[in-house]
């Protein structure tokens, strides 16, 4: 590179450039031009702001806490418990109201078992045996209810039998009722009492009816003529998923109700409304599916008058509630708080600090005289 092109290069450096425009006299050109702001202009209108309400700040992070209790009483009279009134403490599992509950419809009780050895049931494969080798000692029945013995158990002249097993005798055999134990508890009651807050704007809210009327709890079911009671009918909740409750009474099921709070903050208190949605969980097929249904085992243990302990075995079936609450709540953003209100430029000196050679200046334009001191003017 020659002497001149170094000087060029030079003197280059202290150049300043600028942007220059040219106003284009084309009614084409400048129709398709505003065309084009018209456009971004609607989409930010209509879409961001009505439609996506994009001026708006947004609050997901529910918090919400859930209290249920289930009311109802019925009377059963059956061989294995006879006479019986089953009430709340009964059926319900478990006993203290959370978000999750299971109330009982149906029942195989196996009474008065005791630690002993019997045969095993003969409706476990594993269970099934000709000789005593068949059944060795120690080793536990797979699916089955001990640990067998080593012995084969026979019935008169059959030649296959069941282990002898160590196990809570006798051991349960029967079968699911045809028709539902607790068939008349789609009358029973379920509280459903909820709590939300929005913590990023502070705001309270409760599914139940503020009210200084202390019956009205006692009197009032949810319905479209009262959302704000939180009493839900057990039938009635069954119905609104579709099933037949004595259906789902016979072999369990699972129902799962979802309170939504989408809450739009910028309105009164009152506009902001539990929406609630009743599923089927579990799965459905025609017939007795092996997915469907929801059952488990509970024992309640006794001793008798020389100390010996023994028990009542029950499988439940029933229905489980899956209480689940999610919301959203959206208010009004800095876009109003900060250029829109009388005090705008009070928000806006609170949240802005201007910055100029390493020191701070108010956002209002105003600076100490120590600050205005170490600015730089810079002149054209």
């Amino acid at each position: 590179m020659g002497q001149a092109g170094c000087k060029g290069l030079y003197q280059s450096l202290f150049d300043y450039k600028t942007e220059k425009y040219v106003i284009a006299k084309n009614k084409k050109v400048g129709l398709l031009y505003r065309l084009l702001q018209v456009s971004i202009l609607t989409y930010l209108v209509v879409w961001v702001f009505l439609l996506k309400k994009g001026y708006q700040d947004t609050d997901t992070s529910l918090q919400s806490s859930i209290i249920t209790k289930v009311k109802g009483v019925t009377f059963t009279n059956t061989s294995e418990l006879g006479e019986r009134l089953w009430d709340v403490a009964d059926y319900v599992i478990p006993p203290q109201g959370e978000n999750v509950f299971f109330v009982i419809t149906n029942l195989i009780v196996t009474p008065n078992q005791r630690q002993e050895t019997c045969a095993e049931s003969d409706s476990i494969s594993d269970a099934l045996c000709y000789e005593d080798s068949d059944c060795p000692p120690g080793k536990p029945v797979m699916t089955g209810n001990g640990v067998r013995t080593g012995r084969c158990l026979r019935v008169e002249n059959m030649t296959r039998g069941t282990c002898e097993i160590f196990a809570w005798c006798p051991v349960e055999t029967k079968s699911r009722p045809e028709k539902p134990l607790l068939g008349k508890a789609e009358d029973f009651t379920i509280y459903i009492k909820n709590f939300i807050r929005f913590p990023k704007f502070n705001f309270f809210k409760t599914n139940v009816l503020d009210t200084k009327d202390l019956k009205y709890l006692k009197s009032c079911h949810f319905g479209p003529k009262d959302p704000y009671c939180p009493i839900f009918r057990l039938g009635s909740v069954v119905k609104w998923t579709g099933s037949n409750f004595q259906e789902i009474a016979l072999q369990g099921g699972v129902i799962g109700i979802q309170i939504e709070w989408d809450c739009d903050l910028d309105k009164a208190p009152s506009e902001c409304n539990p929406r609630y949605y009743f599923s089927r969980l579990d799965s459905r097929f025609p017939g007795n599916s092996v997915s469907s249904g929801y059952n488990f085992r509970f024992a309640k243990y006794y001793r008798d008058g020389a100390g010996v302990e023994f028990r009542t075995l029950m499988k439940a079936y029933g229905i489980r509630f899956d209480v689940m609450v999610n919301g959203r709540g959206s208010f009004l953003c800095d876009l109003v708080l900060i250029y829109l209100i009388k005090k705008s430029h009070f928000y806006r000196n609170k949240k802005f600090e201007e910055v100029r050679s390493g020191h701070p200046v108010a956002a209002n334009g105003k600076a100490n005289v120590e600050q205005l001191q170490n600015l730089q003017t810079v002149e054209a």
